[in-house]
C-alpha cells in the first residue's frame, strides 16, 4: 500500500478518536487525493461537471473522482449500438424533470421516454451515475438514451444529492442503505415502482446499471430486490456487503480484504472493470463475478473470448452459464483500462471512448433476461 496513504489514513484514525472530524475528513480527502498519481490525470474538459464540496465538510465521503479518458468520439460496435433518429422522433420523445419522495427521503430524477413503442409496455432502466456525477451528465457519457431511442425503452436517472453525500456517491458502504426496506435501496426501488406505473412499464424488463458508487448500489439493489430487477450491470464497482463502515470501505477499494460478500440468489449479471483501474482496485470486479456466481452449480466454467476493440482496447469476455445452460453472469476485463465507462463518449465525464461499447453489451445482456416472475412486484 502506498506510504503516504497509510500515513494519513492512520492519521485520519487518530484524528477521528478524538472527535475532530473536520481535520479527519481532510486526511482521509488527501489519502484518497494521492492514490494512483504515478501520472497527472488528463485535464477535464470545459463542459465536463467540476467536483463541489459540501458546506458539511464532516462528512465523509468513500469515492474518489475517476479519471477522464479523452479519446477520439466513440465508435459503433454492437448490434444494438445507436443510429441517429428520425427529427420528429427527436421532437416528439420526453426528456423529463421529476422529484420522489419515500420514507422521509426524496430525490430528484431525470426519465427519459422515446416515442417508439408507445403505447405498449416497455422495458426501463435504471441508471445510476458515479461520485460527483448528475443526471444530464451520466445520460450524455454512457449514450443510454440514444440506444434506448432506438431500440424503444425507458431510462430513469436518480440524482443522489449533497445533502446525503458531499460528492454525491450512493451510501453502498453504510449498512442502513445495504437492506431491502431502509435507505437508498427502498428509495430507488420505490421510485423505480412509480415510473413502472406511471409509464406502463413491462414489468418483467426493468433492470438496473451504474458506475463505481453507482455500480456498487446496482448490485445492492440486485440483492435487496430481485423479484423487482430482472438482470444488473456493475461497472468498475463493488460487491454487495464489501463494507460496513469507512475504514473497509477504503481497504476494498484499494483491493484490501472485504468484509465478505453477501450470500444468496442474484438476478442475471454483467460485470465491466478495467485491470488499471487504481480507483476501485479490478478484485472487486472479480468478486462482484463470484458472488452473482454464488447461487449457481459448483464448478461453472466459463466460455472465454479475447477480442480488440475497433479503437485499440484489448479486452476479454467470460461468460457463465446457469443450469439451465443460458448465460447467467458475464465478466469483461478491459485490458489497460482505468476506473471509466467503457465506449462512452467524452461529452460525459469519467469516460473511455476507446471500447468496447458498455452500454450496448449490457442492453443486450438485459433483453436477453426477462423477470421470470414478474407477478410478485406488485
Amino acid at each position: 500500500m502506498n506510504p503516504l496513504f497509510k500515513r494519513l489514513m492512520r492519521q485520519a484514525t487518530r484524528l477521528t478518536s478524538t472527535g475532530n472530524l473536520h481535520e479527519a475528513t481532510r486526511a482521509i480527502q488527501r489519502a484518497l487525493g494521492g492514490l494512483g498519481t504515478a501520472e497527472p490525470a488528463p485535464a477535464r474538459p470545459a463542459d465536463a461537471p467540476t467536483p463541489t464540496r459540501a458546506a458539511n465538510e464532516d462528512t465523509l465521503v468513500v469515492d474518489v473522482e475517476a479519471r477522464f479518458v479523452e479519446a477520439a468520439p466513440p465508435e459503433v460496435e454492437s448490434p444494438l449500438a445507436p443510429t441517429p433518429a428520425p427529427a420528429t422522433e427527436t421532437e416528439e420523445e420526453q426528456w423529463i424533470d421529476g422529484l420522489f419522495a419515500h420514507q422521509h427521503r426524496s430525490v430528484a430524477y431525470k426519465l427519459f421516454v422515446p416515442t417508439k413503442g408507445a403505447g405498449e409496455p416497455r422495458p426501463l432502466l435504471l441508471m445510476l451515475h458515479g461520485c460527483t456525477q448528475h443526471p444530464e451528465d451520466f445520460a450524455a457519457g454512457t449514450q443510454m438514451n440514444q440506444l434506448a431511442r432506438e431500440h424503444g425503452f425507458l431510462v430513469l436517472y436518480p440524482a443522489q444529492t449533497q445533502h446525503a453525500n458531499s460528492s454525491k456517491c450512493w451510501n453502498w458502504f453504510k449498512p442502513q442503505h445495504q437492506q431491502r426496506e431502509r435507505g437508498e435501496p427502498a428509495l430507488l426501488a420505490a421510485l423505480t415502482q412509480s415510473v413502472m406505473a406511471a409509464q406502463a412499464v413491462d414489468p418483467a424488463r426493468v433492470y438496473v446499471a451504474g458506475l463505481s458508487a453507482g455500480g456498487a448500489m446496482a448490485d445492492i439493489l440486485g440483492r435487496t430486490h430481485p423479484d423487482l430487477f430482472a438482470a444488473v450491470g456493475v461497472h468498475s464497482g463493488l460487491p454487495t456487503g464489501a463494507a460496513s463502515d469507512l475504514m473497509s470501505a477504503l481497504s476494498a477499494m484499494q483491493g484490501g480484504h472485504a468484509k465478505g460478500a453477501a450470500a444468496g440468489q442474484m438476478p442475471p449479471t454483467i460485470v465491466f472493470h478495467g485491470d488499471a483501474d487504481t480507483t476501485v482496485h479490478p478484485r472487486n470486479g472479480d468478486q462482484v463475478v463470484a458472488a452473482a456466481l454464488a447461487g449457481q452449480p459448483d464448478g461453472t466454467a466459463p466460455q472465454e473470448a479475447s477480442g480488440t476493440s475497433t479503437r485499440g482496447r484489448h479486452f476479454t469476455r467470460r461468460t457463465y452459464a446457469s443450469a439451465e445452460g443460458r448465460p447467467a453472469v458475464e465478466h469483461w476485463v478491459l485490458h489497460g483500462a482505468g476506473h471509466a465507462w467503457a465506449g462512452g463518449s467524452p461529452q460525459g465525464s469519467f469516460t473511455d471512448p476507446s471500447g468496447p461499447d458498455a452500454s450496448a453489451e449490457m442492453l443486450r445482456f438485459f433483453l436477453s433476461h426477462p423477470q421470470p416472475s414478474a407477478s410478485a412486484v406488485h
